[in-house]
């Protein structure tokens, strides 16, 4: 059973940044894939960014450039640079098994993912 945990709530003005931080444990740490959610008032829940292992990242076009997934063991990282009003709403972290080839074999739905947190408010203002 993986447990996962986000950090405290975050409100930035628009073009600030602010680091995300999830901390989670299970057995066989390294073989996760990870990801960032968000989900915007009125708009559907999307993925920003996911990692697999430790190195291979990806994002979403809106976060790209802008967005750095990271993890250090247990804790995984969003680092959001340049922050605009339209990047608000809940992040949830999320993770589950690799697989076999040690990919995330292109997971970016939510439902895709064992075990998630139970989310973190983010606000951006104008």
């Amino acid at each position: 059973q993986v447990q996962v945990r986000e950090s405290k709530e975050g409100t930035v003005q628009t073009g600030g940044s602010l680091r995300l931080t999830c901390e989670f444990s299970g057995p066989n740490e390294k073989n996760y894939c990870m990801a960032w959610f968000r989900q915007g008032p009125g708009k559907s829940r999307e993925a920003v960014a996911r990692i697999a292992g430790y190195r291979t990242t990806w994002y979403a076009d809106s976060a790209a450039g802008r967005f750095t997934i990271s993890r250090n063991m247990n804790l995984l990282y969003l680092q959001m640079n340049n922050l605009k009003p339209e990047d608000s709403g809940l992040y949830v972290c999320a993770a589950d098994e690799l697989d076999p080839r040690n990919a995330c074999s292109g997971r970016v739905s939510f439902s895709e993912y064992k075990n998630r947190g139970q989310g973190t408010q983010v606000t951006v203002s104008a």
